[in-house]
């Protein structure tokens, strides 16, 4: 498993109180909804289901600090990076991911946790049959972040079987993937179609909401 950054209060105040009071869709139990948005390296806003005005504040005062994470984390994908994606994710009480180990367009992954004020947090796996079990806590604004890699950045997330589970996801994306695929030293080809096959991360990152 590849390293794991934590960061607490992550937001500040009035980030964290505003993305908290959003008003989101009713989920069912066993299910989950993404809200993406996503802004540019220029700061245009490419799509938004929020006021882009957020996202725009959002991208102006985080980008440095996790676009210095992922530089610390792996310098050489820091210099693939196009933009960023801000998604709002409400997860039913009821709903459990597979473990997967994130699209390769992600340079950087990160969570930020939001509410409510107790439930699961990111669980990490040392490997697809989920051996080696490592949960990072819920905890409100705390965030974890990652550079994720083709088969070892294994993770899933679920509710807890009481409440609603909703987050910030927070990532820093390139499309070229030949470049990270090579930077991870991993067949490009067996990568694409590996991801385009996935059903679950293509359904979860589908952008239709």
């Amino acid at each position: 498993m590849k390293k794991i950054e934590i960061i607490e209060n992550f937001l500040d105040e009035t980030d964290f109180e505003t993305l908290s009071k959003l008003k989101l869709d009713t989920v069912p139990e066993n299910s989950l909804k993404v809200y993406h948005n996503e802004i540019d390296k220029n700061n245009n806003v490419l799509t938004s289901c929020i006021d882009p005005s957020i996202i725009k504040s959002l991208n102006n005062k985080y980008h440095d600090k996790t676009f210095q994470l992922l530089n610390k984390i792996s310098p050489k994908k820091a210099e693939l990076y196009e933009y960023s994606d801000f998604s709002i994710i409400k997860t039913g009480k009821n709903y459990k991911f597979p473990i997967h180990d994130d699209t390769p367009n992600k340079l950087l992954s990160g969570v930020i946790y939001l509410y409510p004020e107790k439930n699961t947090g990111t669980i990490f796996y040392g490997n697809k049959k989920g051996d080696n079990k490592e949960v990072v806590e819920w905890k409100q604004n705390r965030a974890v972040f990652f550079s994720r890699h083709e088969r070892e950045t294994w993770h899933s997330f679920e509710g807890d079987g009481n409440s609603d589970r909703v987050v910030l996801v927070y990532n820093l994306v390139s499309n070229n993937l030949k470049k990270i695929f090579e930077i991870e030293n991993k067949n490009f080809l067996i990568g694409w179609f590996r991801n385009k096959i996935n059903p679950y991360l293509n359904r979860f990152f589908k952008k239709t909401i």
